[in-house]
């Protein structure tokens, strides 16, 4: 309804293709005809399946081996899989654990500064967080120095307060 009362007029129905409502049941139908295939061949006596006109069928062993081989085959994918992360991990004291050769790092006005002294390095990279008229801000990574400073500094001075409150503004 609309705000006057009147009711809506339907939304025109735009064509959609149903291929896949019919490629779903065919799927459904194949697996599902399958598995009772399956089922029926591992269980039923070899009598029952040579009255219903079967000459030929595999030995009953890979009712058992085909699911078990699969299941290791899935396993086996898992683990290699995982085995490729962990190789391509780099090591804890590398460098490309931290950053890599995209990273974008602010200008440096001080390239002598000492990281260590808190008060200079965080006023250092305050300036780029001012926005002095430029509504584009470019997007800088955050040097690890400057990471591990706010993380873990076993007690901020009052002047590394006052510097993050600046960075914050």
């Amino acid at each position: 309804m609309t705000s006057l009362g009147e009711p809506v007029p339907p939304t025109p129905r735009e064509y959609h293709s149903r291929a896949p409502e019919l490629y779903g049941f065919v799927a459904w139908t194949s697996a599902s005809l399958s598995f009772v295939v399956y089922v029926l061949w591992a269980l039923l006596p070899d009598e029952y399946i040579v009255w219903a006109g079967v000459k030929w069928y595999p030995n009953r062993e890979w009712s058992l081996l085909i699911p078990a081989w699969s299941m290791i085959m899935v396993l086996l994918t898992y683990f290699t899989y995982m085995a490729l992360t962990i190789y391509g991990t780099p090591a804890f004291d590398d460098i490309s654990a931290v950053t890599d050769s995209r990273a974008q790092f602010p200008l440096e006005d001080d390239p002598s500064r000492s990281v260590y002294d808190q008060e200079a390095f965080f006023l250092s990279y305050a300036s780029y967080t001012q926005n002095e008229g430029n509504t584009n801000l470019e997007l800088y990574d955050a040097p690890i120095e400057l990471v591990n400073c706010v993380l873990y500094a076993d007690s901020p001075s009052s002047h590394v307060k006052s510097s993050m409150k600046t960075l914050s503004s």
